[in-house]
């Protein structure tokens, strides 16, 4: 695993996305010497949103809405710090403050991915994990509290490339959470901000294939807020498993496929279950890329997202999405992205009156000084589930993102 994170072309939600949170620059910053094994950074994500139709006066929705998150975290390398061969240590605190910027839009998939179910006022432990690597990192184990959208279902995660002039470093800058988490797992699997106990095994027989292996507390599933909460084992559990398989010649790509089940009585409204589960699907791929003899080569990309549960009493049954992104295309600013997403879910019958929900969105990511982002994203969703009597959700987001 490597200790340094690169900043060019970051996600739209770093927390959502990166095992490693920011840049480890705070240790730098602190005089932590490199040779000792230990990392510190982190980042900070505030963003504005303002609705510029859609309001629905009746409920009085807000205009305006804020959010703010704050994640700190510590890797250690064991190895380097007291000679543990293959080991790796990392721990997270999170900090979120925020109000209900998708309930107000009333879209049920998320047009922002910061803010999550209640309390939106959170200070809790993120992560909490212990990694051995064996047979040269061919396996390893992590386990401990994580998020397990890091290592599943993960389709903005760097394209795989030994060459940096061609490398993705990240599929996508979009921020609503379809892009962080496939809309059918949405209510069952761990995730920003609520993370999980469990264990993940990872296969990798050769660098270009992988095959992920989990088993989790599935309490989530039972709307227990997991992230501020221990560990349970009272029958309610997520496994899931993922085979992936990269290419890293001229234009990089991947692509992979998943299942998942979770255990357990669940209910939701008068309706219930004793399980679910679902498969899903994603890729991305270099398009084009631009000649150049930098390792700033411009390129655009693409991704694609599928997924299907049998569920129900989770919100959403079938989701399709996807989108293009463009890396490093104006002149004298190659740390600039910008792209366009498409998400459209099938709503569960039993919990809303409109057959679908699709959300469009665009966004520019301006590198503002070094690890520091701003990015303005436009938002539109004209059948917003939640919302039955409003059509044409627009909504304008002003992010700002540091890492350090």
């Amino acid at each position: 695993m490597q200790a340094e994170e690169s900043t060019y072309g970051i996600s739209g939600n770093p927390g959502a996305v990166n095992i490693l949170t920011g840049t480890g620059e705070l240790g730098h910053w602190l005089r932590i010497p490199k040779s000792s094994g230990v990392r510190l950074g982190g980042l900070w994500m505030g963003d504005y949103n303002a609705l510029l139709n859609g309001r629905d006066g009746a409920h009085h929705h807000r205009l305006w809405t804020g959010n703010s998150s704050f994640i700190l975290d510590l890797y250690i390398d064991l190895h380097k710090a007291i000679g543990w061969k293959g080991a790796s240590f990392g721990t997270e605190f999170l900090q979120f403050n925020g109000q209900p910027t998708n309930a107000d839009a009333g879209v049920v998939q998320g047009y922002n991915s910061l803010p999550g179910d209640p309390p939106l006022n959170r200070s809790e432990l993120y992560q909490l994990w212990i990694r051995q690597g064996f047979f040269n990192d061919k396996l390893s184990v992590r386990i401990g509290k994580t998020v397990p959208t890091y290592h599943f279902n993960n389709v903005s995660k760097p394209v795989p490339t030994e060459n940096p002039a061609i490398s993705i470093p990240s599929v996508s800058g979009l921020i609503y959470t379809p892009i962080f988490v496939n809309t059918t797992l949405l209510g069952a699997i761990g995730g920003y901000y609520n993370s999980v106990y469990g264990v993940v095994v990872s296969i990798a027989p050769v660098k270009q294939a992988y095959v992920n292996i989990g088993a989790y507390d599935g309490n989530v599933a039972r709307g227990v807020q997991t992230g501020l909460t221990g560990p349970h084992f009272n029958g309610y559990y997520f496994s899931i498993i993922e085979g992936g398989y990269g290419w890293t010649k001229s234009k990089p790509g991947i692509a992979a496929i998943g299942g998942w089940y979770q255990s357990g009585v669940l209910k939701s409204g008068n309706q219930k279950e004793n399980g679910t589960g679902g498969i899903y699907g994603f890729g991305s791929q270099a398009l084009w890329i631009k000649k150049s003899e930098t390792t700033s080569k411009g390129n655009v990309s693409g991704f694609f997202q599928f997924g299907w549960n049998n569920s129900r009493t989770l919100p959403m049954n079938l989701f399709a999405g996807m989108g293009l992104t463009a890396f490093a295309l104006v002149q004298k600013r190659p740390n600039d992205s910008f792209g366009v997403g498409a998400s459209w879910s099938r709503l569960n019958s039993h919990m809303f009156s409109r057959y679908s929900e699709l959300m469009l969105q665009g966004y520019y990511q301006a590198q503002v000084y070094k690890s520091i982002y701003f990015q303005p994203v436009l938002s539109y969703i004209p059948n917003p589930g939640a919302h039955p009597n409003i059509s044409n959700v627009c909504a304008f987001t002003a992010r700002l993102t540091a890492l350090f």
